[in-house]
């Protein structure tokens, strides 16, 4: 079983398989907030953009760390009707559980990319990375989203996913997996440190990346 330092760790070993692809005009995607600091290592050796694409969780009310689906933006959603009807969830329980989560889904948007557009996609590769997948819920939304925005081709890059996730992601194109180990629990038993990204990290590496963008675009041509 592989186990990973941290997650800047798991980005610089991730980056290896998924810069063997042939990608073209990419963008790279971290999912906020655990996904960002992956990406970003993802995205220097790609030598890409780095951006955000905020999704949440939609938490069973009874057990809010099971997904019953995820929204994204763009209004995008997907619901796991199994295990909405196993958690016997009325349609105003889901309701209220959407209308908080897409509230503070709008909340990070603000918090994370300011008054920064997103990075176009329309015509590209959109690489979407997060630092793990149980339930592939948030992937397939997310995947979702970047194909709304116009992305020609979608690729989901995770260190770690449990084998039933990557069973059903129609939404990616392509899946880039280090680890899909039979006996999966959780993403964080694959982390020899998987504390808590702060909101602060996350707006800190994007400003960064941000700025080493700017410094590359402004940069005279040879």
């Amino acid at each position: 079983m592989i186990r990973f330092a941290d997650r800047r760790d798991a980005g610089r070993r991730l980056s290896e398989s998924v810069a063997r692809l042939d990608l073209g005009d990419a963008v790279v995607l971290g999912l906020p907030r655990g996904g960002v600091p992956v990406a970003d290592e993802v995205a220097r050796v790609l030598g890409a953009p780095l951006d955000v694409l905020v999704v949440r969780k939609l938490g069973l009310p009874s057990r809010p760390e099971v997904a019953m689906g995820a929204v994204g933006e763009e209004d995008a959603e997907i619901v796991n009707e199994d295990v909405v009807g196993l958690g016997r969830v009325t349609p105003e329980e889901f309701a209220g559980v959407e209308r908080r989560e897409r509230a503070e889904l709008e909340a990070r948007v603000r918090r994370f990319r300011g008054d920064r557009p997103p990075v176009p996609l329309a015509g590209r590769t959109a690489v979407v990375v997060d630092d793990g997948v149980a339930t592939g819920a948030t992937a397939r939304v997310a995947c979702r989203v970047a194909r709304e925005r116009g992305a020609v081709r979608v690729v989901l890059a995770v260190p770690v996913a449990s084998p039933r996730a990557l069973e059903g992601i129609p939404e990616a194109d392509e899946v880039v997996c280090l680890e899909v180990p039979p006996g999966f629990m959780s993403v964080g038993m694959h982390y020899l440190d998987f504390r808590q990204t702060e909101d602060r990290e996350v707006s800190d590496i994007l400003a960064r990346a941000h700025a080493r963008r700017r410094g590359q675009d402004d940069s005279p041509t040879p």
